[in-house]
This record gives C-alpha cells, structure tokens and sequence, in this order.
C-alpha cells in the first residue's frame, strides 16, 4: 500500500477560466491572430527583401520566429480549454508545454541581450560595425540563443516531471509552467526551487543586466549627437525598445524568482500575460513597424503606397 495518496499524474486541472470563458477566449484569439499576423509580416519581409539582409533583422527575423512559437505554445491549449471548456491536460502534454514555454523564453531572454549588443556596437562604434558584427557571429549569438534556452528547459522539465503530486491536480494557472507545479508538489522540492533561481540568474536577470548597461551606453552616445533631430529620432527609438524589454524581463523575473513563485495568482495572471502574450504582440510594432526600412520594403512588397504616419 502506498504511504502516501499519490496520483497517478495522468492529467492536470487548470483553475484558469473558471468563469468569463468565452468572452476570455475572444480575446486570446484576437491577441493570437496578431501576434502571428505581425510576426509573420514581419519574418517574411526580411527574409523576401534583400534591402534588409543586415544583421539586425537577421536577429528581428529570429525574434519574429520565437514569438511564434512561444505564444503558439500555451494560447492554442488556452484557447481550447476556454471554448470547450475542458480544461485538462495530461502528464505528457504538460511536460510538453513546459519544455518548450521555458525552452522558448529561455532563447528570446538571450536573443534580447544579442540584440542590445548589435545596437550598443552600431550606435557606439560605427566605423567597426561591419567588421564586428559579421555574418558568422550573427549565427554565433543566434544559435547560442537557441541552444540556451533549449539547454536550460531540459534541466527545468527533468526536475518537474519527477515531483511527486498529492490528491487533486489542480494547477493556478492558465497553463502549464514550473512555479505552479512546484507549488502543486506534496514535498518540499527545495531542488527545483534551487535551481529555478539559480538558472534564472543567469538567463533573465544577467541579460536584463547586460541589456541596461547596453542601453545606457547608447543613450549616453546619443546625447553626444549634435543634430536634435537625430537624438529625438535616436532617443524614440532607443526607448521603446528599452520599454518592451523591461516589461519582458521584470515580468519574467518576477514570476520565476519572486518571493513566493506560485502563491498569487492574480500577480502570476499578470505577469504570465505581460512576458507571454503583449511582448510577443509589441515586439513586431515596437522594432519594426516604426522603422522607415521596414515599411519602405513592406511598400515594395505590396507595390502600393503604405501610410507614412508611425504605428
């Protein structure tokens, strides 16, 4: 006989959508369709358009590419659970949807950080641009962004799926995610927490860290410019990029390595739709449909006149 009511982790009970579903999943799939309307726009007009195989959109086109997959990862099984309203999800399918949530986040924290130094090296010394920030070392920070945050969802996802859960499966959450299941286990999973700071150190609060030393640095160059002009132009764009990031990390820190992971809900609810749903919609507005490049090879693309009027 077992010592203790063990379940037997077939499946799990999201405690999201308890009530306003369906407005809910109106909404979900309003903000879904536009992140990938965006997003996608945005990765195909790189890609098509010769005029921007540079190395910024090179990392832009990634960050379009992870967006799409790091909302396609929960906003379908959120919206599924909404409309139908059944909102289980098996074992296998919630280890699924962590590893590649965490996996995803993990890669657009360090991605984010490249991009900062990209910007810092163009702003701060342009006359070696070309030669620092070449074709090989954009593959370098890529790939190494990717292979990060996949590294570090393994670790995340081999220690979840081995907590012991006791009586009821019922997670406080829209989906599947590590805080709550740490919360959820019937031990004291001090090891998971544990690592779930220290790895989170690492790939959110030493980027964010890098990215603000990056951007101070640049605002300080820009303020060197002798032109208003160009540093209101500069210092616009500078800031809003400066704003989603933030919004990213502190978010995102703030879910994994707050004092209590898991314990409000109505803070988790918060900062879950703030770094996983409204950075994914901002980031294509914010980085690209504001830039003149941008539309000039949209207008090209459709072969009509676009609206010079900033998004």
């Amino acid at each position: 006989m077992e010592p203790e009511n063990r379940t037997d982790r077939r499946e799990f009970i999201f405690l999201g959508f308890s009530e306003g579903g369906k407005f809910l999943s109106f909404i979900f799939l309003s903000l879904y369709l536009m992140i990938l309307l965006g997003n996608l726009t945005i990765f195909n007009i790189i890609r098509v358009d010769s005029h921007l195989h540079l190395p910024m959109y090179f990392f832009l086109s990634h960050l379009s590419l992870l967006d799409i997959c790091y909302s396609s990862v929960t906003l379908p099984c959120i919206l599924v659970n909404s409309m139908t309203g059944n909102r289980r999800i098996s074992f296998r399918g919630c280890m699924t949807q962590i590893y590649f949530f965490v996996s995803l986040g993990g890669a657009e924290c360090l991605l984010l950080a490249a991009m900062a130094y990209d910007r810092l090296v163009a702003i701060c010394n342009p006359l070696r641009y070309a030669i620092i920030i070449n074709h090989l070392l954009c593959i370098q920070l890529t790939a190494a962004s990717w292979l990060g945050g996949f590294l570090n969802s393994i670790l995340h996802t081999a220690l979840t799926s081995e907590l012991p859960f006791c009586g009821a499966s019922n997670i406080n959450h829209y989906f599947c995610d590590v805080p709550p299941l740490i919360q959820l286990s019937c031990t004291q999973s001090h090891t998971s927490q544990n690592v779930l700071y220290v790895v989170s150190v690492f790939l959110g609060i030493t980027p964010f860290v890098f990215v603000v030393v990056s951007y101070t640095r640049i605002i300080i160059s820009i303020l060197k410019i002798s032109s208003a002009k160009g540093r209101r132009k500069a210092f616009s764009t500078c800031s809003s990029h400066l704003i989603v990031v933030t919004v990213f990390y502190i978010t995102a820190n703030l879910n994994y390595i707050g004092p209590s992971p898991g314990d409000s809900f109505d803070l988790v609810q918060l900062s879950t739709l703030l770094y996983s749903l409204l950075t994914p919609l901002f980031n294509p507005v914010i980085y690209c449909l504001r830039n003149k490049e941008v539309k000039t090879a949209l207008k090209r693309i459709l072969g009509s006149p676009l609206s010079t009027v900033n998004v």
